[in-house]
């Protein structure tokens, strides 16, 4: 194997060639992870994968985490369909700025999309590197978050009043959203976080995940994660990835945010998504 790494010019992102996903030695896992960590999202383009191969890689990486506000596709229970249909008229699905289950005690280490069904046209995932957030934070800002620790829940989305929950119960949607009371369950995480594997110190602030500060009132809060929001999605920190037919990306759900965007009504849209979950074995620091 040849990994032919080509960095996407922002401060995230990069294309992986010269490598069959089908086929992984040790070898080559640890070189990809290493372009991962450093890179942060990485895509591998012309990779045939069957529903199989794709769990197969997700298992090189770490065990599958747990996703439980998606139903699995029918034939692979750690699969999840992220779909629109060409008539499809619901908001676009995920189009907000959030990293992946930051609610759960141990949020999971990354995401793999693999494209089934690209539109001609929109559809693009935007990205957005938190590590780089960080280091380039204003000092009065930083000084306002450090040692804060944040109150993370899925309520605001996957509850029966949450987005995706009652009120939005007659839209018709292609994506299988489990709505739960499990939502109302909430984990707290600090504003600023040590990398597991890396050590490099990340922000990690997914407004619509969070309900509150820990010893801040709410309107206190809002302001702070308000003015934390307007800085952490600066365009400087963004990667925008547009998407071709059978293309897998793997991105890190501890250092990036991500968002879904429209732009392809009238066209069919269909992802396989798997998440790694925390591996333990991985965390060094």
């Amino acid at each position: 194997m040849a990994l032919d790494v080509t960095p996407s010019g922002r401060t995230l992102g990069a294309t992986a060639r010269g490598v069959d996903l089908r086929d992984l030695d040790d070898a080559a896992v640890a070189e990809i992870r290493v372009a991962w960590l450093e890179h942060k999202v990485l895509a591998f383009p012309d990779q045939p994968l069957t529903e199989d191969d794709l769990e197969a890689f997700t298992l090189r990486f770490g065990p599958f985490g747990h996703d439980p506000f998606f139903e699995s596709i029918d034939t692979h229970s750690h699969i999840a369909a992220i779909a629109r249909a060409a008539d499809e008229t619901a908001p676009v699905f995920a189009e907000s700025w959030h990293t992946d289950w930051s609610f759960q005690v141990h949020p999971p280490d990354g995401t793999c999309l693999f494209a089934r069904i690209v539109p001609p046209v929109g559809g693009d995932t935007l990205y957005l590197n938190q590590q780089a957030a960080l280091e380039a934070m204003p000092a009065d800002l930083r000084a306002r978050i450090d040692g804060k620790i944040a109150i993370h829940s899925a309520r605001t989305a996957y509850s029966p009043d949450g987005m995706y929950g009652d009120s939005d119960a007659d839209e018709v949607r292609a994506m299988r959203i489990v709505i739960s009371d499990e939502a109302y369950d909430t984990h707290n995480h600090p504003l600023v976080r040590i990398h597991a594997e890396t050590g490099a110190e990340t922000l990690y602030s997914t407004l619509g995940y969070i309900i509150g500060i820990e010893g801040m009132d709410d309107d206190d809060a809002v302001a702070l994660l308000t003015d934390v929001y307007g800085w952490q999605t600066r365009d400087e920190f963004q990667y925008r990835h547009h998407w071709e037919p059978n293309m897998l990306v793997m991105w890190d759900n501890r250092v990036v945010l991500h968002k879904a965007t429209g732009g392809y009504d009238g066209h069919e849209r269909l992802l396989h998504r798997t998440t790694i979950g925390y591996n333990a074995a991985m965390a060094v620091h």
